[in-house]
């Protein structure tokens, strides 16, 4: 199957948009050899720079004096032959090597993703690294930056063949119970402490579980600024984030929809939902719909900012009561705010950033722990229920059926299994050259 997958040989350029002082294109597959040859006029000394003036093989043509590197397979990157042109990094120079290589039979552009969809393809990577590695690219943050590379470096994947270690131990205690039922030394009954080392290693699994998720570290720690009309949330919003992104007024029903703003604060990443006042009578239709957006963005708020009445804020939701306009002669005040900010002043503001990146911080994970996405936590939410279950079965038969389905979701937290659904999706998210 991979044979097929990767017929043809791809090329794409990896470093930086020119112009650059640095052009690196890689090529990688079964013709890169042959593409290298072709432009250098020869094939260089196995993962040695050496110096080449490359030419186009179509009209003779010099196209670049460039360190030119050739990496047999199968230990490389992709897993496959590749080889790497250093140019200089002319947006001309780039694209007449790009014609030149398009010409080469067997060559075509790379997709996006498709570097390291191959190295997951031919096992240099798994897919928990390889999600790890589109986290580490989209980076932004430290804390994002250190806790993707720290999936990128494969530690969940050690983690995860370590309890796949220990899950094949209690496979193979069940598997001699229930072969060797009639030898005098293993007895038909599940084997000796059977459910409490089940017992001991889902709970290890659960507390990875408890741990703060990857999506929060991702998109930001959410803060929805929420009220009245006229409370002040449109020039709180521009002041904590710094910009004039929400337009403010004294008309009532200036801001109709969600505005939301990505900022990172002390190297923590904030997403600041700017709200429609909310109000039950005077609304218009456009606004009664802002006003119901206002309050689902409300519901997903890792935390509100509530500039209304006070104990009047949304129900359920984490809040700080906010007294803002507080510079303001006869401005609506509250018997015992969470702060009280002037947006016009300044007075309270830096408090407030200093408190929000407090909190954000304890929410997300810690810097360079491993936190866990969607796909990862459901899978092994799934495995450890399995295995929660084994450790409460009598019947040996179904206590390894269960220890059965424990393994298949280790599996495919790292592809070993029932990825193809969602591989598309996830190296969709990279780069072109990655």
């Amino acid at each position: 199957m991979a044979e097929t997958l990767f017929a043809h040989t791809i090329f794409a350029l990896s470093s930086g948009g020119p112009p650059a002082g640095i052009a690196v294109i890689r090529v990688s597959g079964p013709q890169a050899g042959a593409a290298l040859r072709a432009l250098a006029g020869r094939l260089p000394k196995s993962r040695r720079a050496t110096l080449a003036t490359l030419t186009d093989p179509h009209d003779h043509m010099p196209l670049d004096s460039a360190l030119v590197l050739w990496l047999p397979g199968p230990r490389t990157a992709t897993g496959e032959d590749c080889a790497e042109l250093h140019l200089h990094g002319g947006r001309a120079v780039i694209a007449a090597v790009e014609r030149a290589l398009a010409r080469q039979p067997g060559l075509r552009r790379a997709e996006p993703g498709e570097f390291t969809r191959r190295a997951f393809g031919n096992g240099r990577i798994d897919l928990a690294e390889a999600e790890g590695l589109a986290d580490l690219l989209s980076a932004e943050t430290e804390l994002q930056r250190r806790s993707a590379l720290a999936m990128a470096d494969g530690q969940f994947s050690r983690t995860i063949e370590h309890w796949r270690t220990a899950l094949l131990g209690l496979s193979a205690r069940m598997e001699a119970a229930l072969d060797f039922s009639d030898d005098d030394d293993v007895g038909a009954d599940l084997p000796k402490g059977f459910g409490e080392d089940c017992g001991a290693l889902a709970q290890e699994w659960q507390e990875f579980l408890d741990r703060p998720r990857a999506e929060p570290l991702r998109e930001g720690f959410r803060v929805v600024l929420a009220g009245p009309p006229n409370a002040g949330k449109s020039t709180l919003f521009n002041a904590l984030i710094e910009s004039d992104a929400a337009i403010t007024a004294a008309e009532p029903g200036t801001t109709r929809d969600v505005l939301v703003q990505a900022v990172a604060i002390a190297g923590v990443p904030f997403s600041f939902v700017d709200t429609a006042g909310l109000r039950d009578d005077g609304a218009g239709e456009i606004e009664r719909i802002g006003i119901a957006r206002a309050r689902a963005a409300a519901e997903r708020a890792d935390l509100v900012l509530w500039l209304g009445p006070e104990w009047e804020g949304p129900l359920g939701a984490p809040l700080w009561e906010i007294a803002a306009q507080c510079d303001r002669p006869g401005a609506h005040g509250k018997a015992a705010p969470s702060f009280r900010v002037s947006a016009r002043t300044g007075e309270g503001i830096d408090a407030l950033r200093a408190a929000l990146v407090k909190r954000a911080r304890a929410a997300l994970p810690a810097p360079g722990a491993l936190a866990l996405n969607a796909r990862q936590h459901r899978l092994l939410d799934e495995a450890t229920q399995a295995l929660t279950d084994a450790a409460r079965q009598t019947d040996p038969l179904l206590a390894a059926e269960h220890l059965r389905l424990a393994r298949r979701g280790l599996d495919q937290l790292v592809g070993r299994t029932g990825t193809e659904d969602m591989l598309d999706a996830l190296f969709g998210r990279f780069c072109i050259g990655k």
